[in-house]
């Protein structure tokens, strides 16, 4: 199951990192530091995201 997370996590980080960064540009911070900081928590959101959607898809 660990190998089924980590390419989840490939998509699934990806994605949530790409969101934050285009909130925190849609809220019209331009710095480097907001836009780092908003795609850093999409990643950090990704990893129990991808261990739920791993176990779930294990479970079918």
């Amino acid at each position: 199951m660990f190998r089924l997370s980590l390419v989840l996590f490939l998509f699934i980080g990806t994605t949530l990192a790409g969101i934050g960064v285009v909130a925190a540009l849609s809220a019209g911070w331009y710095d480097t530091t907001a836009i780092i900081a908003t795609a850093a928590v999409g990643a950090l959101l990704a990893i129990p995201f991808s261990w739920i959607v791993a176990r779930r898809l294990q479970a079918l």
